[in-house]
């Protein structure tokens, strides 16, 4: 799932999936890596003016973030040559095992897939 998905109109069930999993994130039950972020931060940019850009970002702050260390790096290493991610989705399977997470929201990974015994579900599926 990207976060970009729950502030884009262009697919209105996507949207509402996308929306959905952010409140969770809000309510505690969701973490987030820095990676997810950036990336998320990169969209913007290219996508929103800078009053909305700052309002998106500020509505996420109460979301538990993950925040990667060398021990994390070098775990998202350690993806990249198990599983032959790239380093960036590497980033986030580790930062997920560092959290305690159980799966992984995503549609860029492949669903049904297991890093490190984290679970990947693709939300739109």
């Amino acid at each position: 799932m990207s976060l970009a998905d729950a502030y884009d109109p262009g697919d209105p069930r996507k949207q509402r999936i996308a929306q959905d999993l952010v409140r969770a994130a809000l309510a505690g039950g969701i973490s987030v890596s820095t990676q997810v972020l950036a990336e998320f931060a990169v969209t913007l940019l290219h996508k929103m003016e800078p009053a909305a850009r700052r309002k998106a970002l500020n509505a996420l702050g109460p979301i538990h973030v993950i925040i990667p260390d060398a021990d994390v790096v070098r775990r998202a290493v350690e993806v990249r040559a198990r599983y032959g991610l790239h380093f960036c989705d590497g980033m986030i399977v580790a930062a997920a095992e560092r959290g305690g997470c159980e799966r992984i929201w995503s549609e860029d990974l492949n669903a049904g897939q297991k890093y490190f015994g984290i679970a990947v579900e693709n939300p739109f599926g």
